[in-house]
């Protein structure tokens, strides 16, 4: 076995990846304190092909440097726009039909594999604060909500790790539906 050159992974450049279809998935960065964090949901949302991001609340937006150290370029291939009210954001958004995913712990929310996403709709999933999570504002606009299964003495995971998880998880629901049939 021998790692792969970075010419073998045959990654898209950026003006590629501005043409390229995105899978119908929304990001939204709920009032996130951490610069890092925000520079990590960029770099996934390119990894995931994420149609875009929608930075919220006091998210910090590029140009940024503590941002660019983990996003790593991302910022220039992932579209984004700043929203400074996620209620007007998630209302304005189910108006376009979007599917409104808090990634949150609730008395109503699903466990990850147990969630299969709307076929034929966007799905705009909402990552909260670091210390609070997602805001009420956002969670009375969710369409549903859903927590990755957790078995150790920690109540949550870092909100970038979260991203990656359910990023993963949808993508991969919707790129083989099968994984949903009921």
């Amino acid at each position: 076995m021998r790692k792969l050159k970075m010419e073998e992974l045959g990654r898209l450049d950026p003006a590629a990846f501005k043409k390229a279809p995105k899978f119908p998935l929304i990001v939204v960065a709920d009032n996130l304190r951490s610069l890092h964090n925000v520079g990590s949901l960029f770099r996934t949302a390119d990894a995931f092909r994420v149609e875009k991001i929608y930075l919220t609340g006091f998210t910090a937006t590029p140009p940024h440097r503590e941002i660019h150290k983990t996003a790593l370029g991302a910022t220039e291939s992932v579209d984004w726009e700043y929203a400074e009210d996620v209620g007007a954001l998630l209302e304005n958004l189910k108006k376009e039909g979007v599917f409104i995913l808090a990634a949150e712990q609730t008395d109503e929310s699903v466990p990850l594999q147990d969630f299969c996403p709307p076929r034929g709709r966007k799905v705009a999933v909402v990552f909260g604060n670091e210390v609070e999570g997602v805001s009420d504002r956002a969670l009375q606009r969710a369409d549903a909500a859903v927590e990755i299964p957790q078995f150790g003495t920690k109540h949550s995971f870092n909100v970038s790790v979260s991203a990656g998880i359910v990023l993963w998880d949808l993508l991969a629901k919707m790129k083989f539906y099968p994984l949903c049939e009921r």
